[in-house]
Parts: structure tokens; sequence; C-alpha cells
């Protein structure tokens, strides 16, 4: 990504509409994050990949059959740009920038605006490491090196220490 580095933010999709822009590998991930999170979830793609269309034929996720046009994203928080095509892909990042709306360009085509770090949890912690979008294995190694230092254990640790803080400040979890 050129321009400014991201900032990094926490923010809840849970019961948000996302869309996605297309139908394979990455667009799996992308969705599986998504539903995760909460998000209410729209695919658009002429094809699915088999666990991508699993998720469809369960019921969380719904399924335009078509390529991607400008018009699907209106009203969705996040765009998705998913698609093996990188002109696909800039027009999703264009769209939503003409709408104000954010954007993860999860292939080439254009820089999206967001971008999925790595996470690790650990009860109410959560570790968040990011490259920029550009190096998610990084990320996940950084990550995956962390979760060794802080073991389970850091979990109820950090739960027991946000409740004795509440305790002391009176106020509830």
């Amino acid at each position: 990504m050129s321009g400014p580095p991201r900032t990094p933010l926490f923010v809840s999709l849970a019961g948000r509409a996302c869309l996605v822009a297309g139908g394979g590998a990455v667009a799996t991930r992308k969705v599986v994050r998504l539903l995760a999170a909460g998000a209410e979830v729209t695919v658009v793609s002429p094809r699915l990949g088999d666990e991508l269309a699993a998720l469809v034929a369960a019921g969380p996720v719904r399924h335009r059959a078509r390529p991607w046009a400008e018009a699907d994203g209106a009203g969705a928080f996040l765009l998705v740009a998913a698609t093996d095509d990188p002109a696909v892909n800039a027009a999703v990042v264009a769209a939503a920038r003409s709408r104000g709306q954010l954007c993860l360009a999860a292939g080439a085509g254009g820089d999206g605006d967001v971008a999925f770090p790595a996470v690790l949890r650990r009860g109410g912690l959560t570790v968040a490491v990011g490259t920029e979008g550009r190096v998610p294995g990084v990320a996940a190694r950084v990550r995956d090196r962390l979760a060794r230092e802080l073991g389970p254990a850091f979990g109820a640790y950090h739960d027991l220490v946000a409740a004795a803080r509440a305790e002391l400040r009176g106020r509830p979890l």
C-alpha cells in the first residue's frame, strides 16, 4: 500500500452488511473472518469454491450468482475485493471510495483502506499484528511467536486483572 500507514482500529462488524466480490479460496477466508465477527455477509460471484458453496447452502451467507456490479455494494459497511481479476478488484475499491465505504482489497488491482490483521486472543485480550496488508505471512509468524510467549494462562491472568480493576473502580466489566 502506498500513502500513509494504516491506523490500527478494532471495529465491531456484528450485524453489519459486508459484501465480498469473489468466490474462490481468498474470498472464502475473508467470508469466514467476517462470519466469525458476526457480520451479515453477501457474496457476489458467478462461481463458488466448495467451502464457500457449503456456507451458502447452510444459510449464513447470501449469494448473488453473477459478476460483481457497482450497485452490489450499495448499503454495505465493508466491501471486500477478492476476485482473481485485478480490474474487478480495482472497480470494487473505486466504488467503495466513491460512496465513503471501507474496502479491503485482498488481491491485486488496487489498495483497499483496511486489512485483516493476524489475531491472537487470550481471554479478553486481543493482539493484532499487521503489515499494511503487504506480507500477511510475516504478521502470522509474529502472532505465532507472541502466542508462545503469551500462553493460554495469560487469558486467565488478563481476565482476573480486568475483574479486579472493575471492582476497584466500582464499574461493571
